[in-house]
């Protein structure tokens, strides 16, 4: 009764309350900033990104533009004037121009043939009608990557290179164009149209707009508050934890369902609110509860984006479970549900059919189901990842296809960065520059390296005879180290950059490999952004695997002391891996590669299992307690909370799909992975589930029986919020077995 009080007196206010606020979290929300930078996703401690950050601070971040224009070489003083132009951005550091090179090249005695030989597949392609302009960004630009770029597309639209005539591609591109598609203000349509069919359905469902909307405005509300928390706390956006709003969104409504279910089996009860709280407290706290524990244990892993997605969807579940199960009594006290309107019995038949069906033939459909889930969950063995910013760009889109054009056409975008440590020996420059020399025709040896350039690429092949033109040139290449990016700490350590062919049949951190091997040097030590990322991918598919099983096993443990026995804990978290063995192991045998975001999903499948598991299990166990049949418990409680949970899920589901429609590919696959996860997590929770427990062994009563089909009687007494169909229900199923008898 004090629960109906408080929410009585106070219902109004609540709703106020989240209205009032939700402008506020609304614009703190959009105010989260986004950060996909390329090398967050690296290990942070591990070797290989304390080589790269060695490689950074020594010769800056590997941050260049590449403007690559058609016919350009017949237009020298256009492509200068474009040059010369991008320079006055402040977020440019330098330019290098065919011309440009040219001329240094000429300063070194570099021979004419040599000269186009080594500008050849770097800045001029083999056909001599691609010109390109290599833009290096300074600190700032690296900052503020999307200005940049901007800024450039600005400079040569004023130079009239517009078009098909002129491409774009590098690091730079990639990660502004990556940073627009997957801000929140691109894919806002798509989450719109989420909420709407969201909301659609739930009309369906509750069959009142005032109470739609306020259930889908909590929902909206809820998932502001967790990003404006994320805002508050530091925390920035990124693929990841672009997953979190429909995280929250489906925690959310999936507890404002099961509310709502709740009051309506109890409203003829003297107080179905406080009836209704008192049934769905447990299995949404102890499923919010063991669901945090499993997002959490994400906090371990050693990527940056994995920890930042493992305490804001930590929050979201919390959030989640107060928007759920503190404000959905609010809205439903305040437009509370109406007895005539509920016809349960009409409303569920086709659903007891479907029920009675799965509980009579639970042998059978156990080995169905568990045949099912272990033949796919074979393809987890086949699971492999694979991390290319590109992928995550649309086909069509404008900036792939000038990736894909650059490559093609001029040069190669992904490098091994070699870095040769001379040490503090006096060695001679020109040894020095034959020794690069030498490395550099082992690296060119191998079939993926497509060209190749450090200092030595400046200086003819062989030095003038005269003594006086070899110091005058040693003299000028001295004067000129701090423009070329290719020598660092006083001629101590040298840079050799070798583009790698992305068309190689091999992955990266194979040619990374190799070519560690064909080296075979302990001064020279070889880093780069690409192949560390291919490098890196096991890592990161090991240590998401180790923090996924982790938290099952602590979730186990949680489940096991709620439900106080060892056996039906381990029997409980069968169908928490349902959804993971059916839908990664069909990606498994069809061999589709999965990324992070994809692999993110599988922590919010756990959650939505543990759910709909927790919902079901904390109403077995008082059916059980009743009845002691096994079989006739499981029946009832599948057609007391199986429909909320198929509704549920099939309100999430259908939403989730409209973000398939989305042109960012970690939004569609999303969507995708989304509603494959919760159509496969019915099948544990209404399938699988009630199937196993009602092969569980019956006690027997006090006379020795275990036939307790007359328990309806008691059912009435002791549970009088069972729902009205539940208990005709019971006498369907006993008329059955009268007639079966006769």
């Amino acid at each position: 009764m004090m629960i109906s009080s408080f929410y009585k007196k106070y219902s109004k206010q609540l709703i106020w309350g989240v209205f009032c606020t939700l402008p506020i979290l609304t614009f703190l929300a959009e105010l989260l900033p986004s950060n996909n930078d390329i090398e967050t996703w690296l290990p942070k401690d591990s070797d290989v990104r304390v080589v790269y950050d060695r490689f950074k601070a020594e010769f800056g971040a590997e941050e260049i533009i590449l403007v690559a224009v058609q016919d350009g070489l017949s237009k020298k003083p256009l492509i200068e004037a474009t040059a010369s132009r991008i320079e006055t951005l402040p977020t440019v550091r330098q330019c290098w121009t065919p011309e440009r090179l040219k001329k240094i090249l000429n300063e070194f005695k570099v021979e004419p043939e040599e000269i186009d030989r080594r500008l050849n597949g770097l800045l001029i392609n083999s056909e001599k009608n691609i010109a390109g302009i290599c833009v290096l960004l300074s600190d700032r630009g690296i900052k503020n990557r999307a200005a940049t770029v901007e800024g450039i597309r600005e400079k040569l639209e004023y130079n009239q290179l517009t078009g098909k005539e002129v491409q774009l591609a590098g690091a730079p591109v990639v990660i502004a164009e990556l940073d627009r598609l997957g801000s929140q203000k691109n894919n806002k349509k798509f989450f719109i149209i989420t909420l709407l069919i969201s909301l659609g359905l739930l009309y369906y469902s509750f069959r009142e707009w005032k109470k739609t909307l306020a259930t889908l405005g909590l929902t909206i509300w809820a998932i502001n508050l967790t990003t404006a928390l994320i805002y508050l706390g530091g925390g920035e956006m990124n693929f990841i934890l672009g997953a979190l709003s429909v995280m929250v969104m489906v925690f959310t409504l999936a507890i404002s369902i099961h509310v709502h279910h709740y009051v309506a089996s109890c409203i003829h009860e003297d107080d179905p609110l406080a009836s209704a709280l008192r049934i769905a407290w447990k299995p949404c706290f102890l499923a919010t509860l063991t669901t945090t524990i499993g997002l959490f244990s994400l906090t371990v892993s050693e990527i940056g984006p994995v920890v930042q997605f493992g305490y804001a969807a930590s929050i979201g579940t919390f959030v989640s479970l107060i928007t759920g199960l503190g404000l959905t009594p609010a809205v439903l006290t305040i437009w509370p549900i109406d007895p005539e309107t509920i016809h349960v019995g009409e409303k569920n038949w086709n659903f007891q059919r479907c029920a009675n069906w799965v509980i009579d033939h639970s042998g059978r459909v156990s080995i169905a189901a568990i045949f099912l889930v272990l033949i796919s969950g074979a393809g987890l063995f086949n699971l492999r990842t694979k991390i290319d910013p590109l992928d995550f760009l649309p086909a069509e889109g404008r900036v792939i296809q000038d990736v894909r054009s650059i490559q093609n056409d001029l040069t190669e975008l992904d490098s091994v960065e070699a870095i040769v440590d001379f040490g503090d020996k006096e060695i001679p420059f020109i040894q020095k520059i034959e020794r690069v020399r030498e490395l550099e025709k082992t690296i060119k040896q191998h079939s993926a390296v497509r060209h190749t350039m450090s200092l030595a690429s400046f200086f003819p092949k062989k030095f003038p005879e005269s003594p006086f033109e070899t110091a005058r040139l040693l003299s000028h290449a001295k004067s000129s180290h701090g423009e070329n990016d290719f020598v660092s700490d006083g001629e101590r350590l040298w840079r050799i950059s070798a583009r790698v062919s992305s068309g190689a049949d091999l992955p990266q951190d194979q040619i990374y490999d190799e070519l560690a091997v064909m080296i075979d040097d302990p001064d020279v030590i070889l880093t780069g952004v690409a192949p560390l990322l291919r490098r890196a991918q096991k890592q990161i598919f090991v240590g998401f695997w180790e923090s996924f099983s982790m938290a099952f096993l602590i979730i186990t443990v949680v489940m096991i002391i709620s439900l106080r026995s060892i056996k039906a804990g381990l029997v409980a978290m069968v169908p928490n891996l349902t959804p993971i063995c059916i839908v990664f192991g069909i990606l498994g045998w069809y061999q589709i590669p999965i990324d992070i975001g994809i692999m993110m999903t599988a922590s919010i499948a756990l959650g939505i299992a543990v759910d709909g598991t927790f919902h079901f299990l904390v109403r077995y166990q008082s059916q059980y307690r009743l009845t002691k049949n096994s079989a006739q418990s499981s029946r009832d409680s599948l057609l007391m909370t199986g429909e909320p949970i198929f509704t549920a899920a099939v309100i999430t589901g259908a939403g989730m799909m409209a973000l398939t429609l989305s042109n960012f590919v970690p939004t569609a696959r999303f969507g995708y992975m989304m509603t494959s996860l919760l159509i496969a997590a019915l099948v544990g929770d209404l399938i699988l589930l009630p199937s196993l427990l009602a092969l569980r062994p019956q006690k027997p009563t006090d006379d020795g029986s275990t036939d307790r089909n007359d328990s309806s009687d008691l059912l009435e007494r002791q549970h009088p919020s069972a729902p009205h169909f539940l208990k005709d229900n019971r006498q369907g199923t006993k008329d059955q077995s009268k007639k079966a008898v006769a």
